[in-house]
């Protein structure tokens, strides 16, 4: 039998892809440190439990396509909070930022068109573009500039007829890189030119650390009718298990046709969108001491990669990722070999191999993206057993 070639293109996730070998090493005794995902440990917000344990339907019955109303006046509220003016209209609730992301694809580009992505990128940018029949052209961007956007010239000289979107992510996945309002502005004038949408992933928004300001494309009036702003509240509010996220664009054309694709799923599960709801009036001090901790673990893990021997990384400047260059031939290699062979006290960590953050093939093979999720004694830990683990690996090759 033959699948289809849109499957067999689709990559392996490599974030997971390593699992099997992981729940080996847990089977073995093994403790590992899981900095290979983003799985939050904070708390998920009373609120969202204390709405659904308050639900008393008799009948749980389907919702409405674009969402529960409750909800979609939670996200009004909040972007209101960013000075962002999105009305219900403009508004589709859908399941997590993967499906928002998508669907947007599939409602701005057709069959063999293609879309610019800054690399490193999430992984799921590719099973999005595969899924929807679009082909990824990578913009490189360099740790030795944080990540951040070549010049102009670079960026246009992607664009071809085939071009329809630039998708950005900001902060970014993997990298923790904020975009500066320059170089927001610099896209913007870009997707102006070339007709193009840009389909901004913002669902890191608050995780922002020293003095460095955001912007969000919302912000940008003179585009507003070609910006599809990508939305969840996992990362948010630690609800990665509650499936809820959204799409937020003026145009309203746009809206209307994701609309017959939201009808086709019929609708995002009402008891999240219920918990969801509730999170409107989770207060400030709530994420307040998110964005404190998350500065701390970041410290933590940038200052331990400082002092290994070998080891390249900029800091991080948003979201709860980082990307560092080890002195290793094969990332993947060193992960597996720590979990098969490498531990401290039976205990021993798990990273993610960079290579699958990038479209360039050859990229990132000696990188690995480390997810600062976990609490501060864990992570000294499991850095510790990094440094200890990659002078064994060195000395052996």
């Amino acid at each position: 039998m033959k699948f289809s070639n849109r499957i067999m293109d689709m990559q392996e996730s490599p974030i997971r892809k390593l699992v099997p070998i992981a729940d080996k090493a847990k089977k073995r005794g093994k403790k590992i440190y899981h900095l290979n995902i983003g799985q939050p440990d904070i708390e998920t917000p009373k609120e969202f439990f204390e709405a659904v344990r308050n639900f008393d339907e008799q009948v749980l019955e389907y919702s409405s396509s674009q969402g529960i109303p409750e909800l979609i006046d939670g996200f009004i509220g909040y972007y209101e909070k960013y000075g962002i003016d999105f009305k219900e209209d403009d508004i589709i609730v859908t399941n997590g930022g993967s499906e928002g992301l998508l669907f947007s694809l599939l409602a701005t580009c057709d069959n063999g068109d293609e879309v610019i992505v800054p690399e490193p990128f999430y992984a799921n940018y590719n099973s999005f573009t595969s899924a929807a029949g679009v082909k990824v052209v990578p913009l490189i961007t360099k740790a030795e500039t944080g990540f951040h956007l070549p010049n102009k010239e670079e960026i246009v000289s992607l664009i071809t007829d085939k071009t329809k979107a630039i998708i950005v992510n900001n902060p970014g996945n993997p990298t923790g890189t904020i975009y500066s309002k320059k170089e927001i502005r610099m896209l913007s004038d870009i997707a102006k030119e070339y007709n193009l949408f840009i389909i901004s992933d913002e669902v890191y928004r608050e995780f922002i650390y020293n003095d460095t300001s955001f912007t969000s494309f919302a912000h940008i009036d003179d585009i507003k009718d070609r910006v599809v702003i990508i939305d969840s509240i996992s990362k948010r509010y630690s609800a990665c298990g509650a499936r809820v996220g959204c799409i937020a664009s003026k145009n309203t054309d746009l809206i209307s046709q994701v609309l017959k694709l939201c009808q086709s799923r019929l609708c995002v599960a009402t008891i999240d969108q219920v918990g969801a709801a509730a999170l409107a009036s989770v207060s400030k001090e709530y994420l307040d001491n998110v964005v404190k901790e998350y500065k701390k673990r970041r410290d933590i893990v940038y200052n331990s990669l400082n002092n290994i021997e070998g080891v390249v990384c900029q800091k991080p400047e948003g979201a709860f990722y980082v990307i560092a260059k080890l002195p290793v031939k094969n990332a993947e290699d060193f992960i597996i070999w720590m979990l098969e062979e490498f531990d401290i006290d039976n205990e021993t960590l798990m990273l993610s191999p960079a290579q699958g953050f990038y479209a360039t093939e050859g990229l990132g093979l000696d990188e690995v993206r480390i997810s600062y999720v976990l609490k501060e004694d864990s992570l000294k830990k499991a850095m510790n057993i990094l440094k200890e683990g990659l002078k064994l690996y060195k000395d052996r090759n």
